[in-house]
């Protein structure tokens, strides 16, 4: 039995897919049964409960052979990340009291700075936070997802993909969720290990490349854009940010930007992404077609 967070969202969904697959038997702690009803019809048992509750996650760790755990999306964190250190000191309760054989963790690029790169912080506080833990732990550092490119199959229309990489041919780490939770299902399901690992996961690739499989998947001459410093809060405000809370965001891609996100830190493994966005894009096509 594997426990898996998230499994309503992207890359929760995409490791218990890969788990299911391997004919593993999967337990997902979830705050909606109705949400995740698809997955009950699949086998998966629900527990109920979330990432607020240190009981209900122990719980949920019970007679596990591994688990994945994340933080979710916050892109307007309090200035201390509370929120994010709230979460990561539940897990680390649930995890001190039940003893579970592996656990991995979604992190970020980046997420071995301890400052200036904004919204990652959340991810370096649960590696630091985790680090404290006897149980062998994998932190997975994924790229930039391509599916953030997903707003493109209507923004693009016009033949031009807004993006806060600038320059746009400059590459960075990038990768597709799915990839994840192929990674994180190998991981969990692998040779056992001891002490901490950190995965790379990812591949340099470039706006002007995603753009260019965006314009493969539209049949359009696509060109990446690359927004104005000065416009980016308007930008992010427009994405659902708050007005005032677009800092965390504006520092990540200023970090993402400058090259510190990028593959190759010291004492790393790296996986390979597979998945391209062109994948990406044409899977969520195809979905909205059918």
């Amino acid at each position: 039995m594997y426990l898996v967070m998230g499994i309503t969202g992207k890359v929760g969904g995409a490791a218990a897919r890969h788990l299911l697959k391997q004919g593993k038997q999967v337990r997902a702690l979830v705050r909606d049964r109705n949400k995740a009803a698809h997955w009950a019809d699949q086998g998966v048992e629900l527990a109920h409960g979330d990432w607020n509750d240190a009981t209900a996650i122990a719980a949920a760790l019970k007679d596990v052979e591994g688990a994945f755990v994340m933080l979710p999306a916050i892109w307007a964190p309090s200035p201390d990340y509370r929120e994010a250190r709230s979460i990561i000191g539940n897990y680390v309760e649930a995890l001190t009291k039940v003893d579970s054989p592996r656990v991995v963790a979604l992190s970020s690029m980046g997420a071995h700075r301890k400052s200036g790169v904004g919204n990652v912080t959340a991810l370096s506080l649960l590696e630091q936070g985790f680090r404290s833990l006897p149980t062998p732990v994998a932190f997975v550092r994924a790229g930039g997802f391509f599916e953030n490119f997903l707003f493109g199959l209507q923004a693009a229309q016009g033949g031009t993909l807004p993006v806060f990489y600038n320059p746009t041919n400059r590459k960075s780490t990038m990768v597709a969720s799915e990839d994840i939770g192929a990674e994180v299902a190998t991981l969990l399901t692998g040779p056992a290990w001891s002490g901490h690992r950190v995965i790379e996961l990812g591949s340099m690739v470039s706006a002007d490349e995603v753009a260019r499989q965006l314009g493969e998947v539209l049949t359009l001459d696509v060109k990446a854009f690359a927004v104005p410093r000065a416009g980016w809060a308007e930008a992010f405000e427009q994405f659902g940010i708050p007005k005032g809370h677009t800092g965390p965001a504006e520092e990540m891609f200023e970090s993402v930007n400058a090259g510190w996100m990028d593959l190759g830190i010291a004492g790393t493994e790296h996986v390979a992404a597979t998945t391209s966005a062109h994948d990406v894009f044409a899977a969520a096509r195809n979905a909205v077609k059918e």
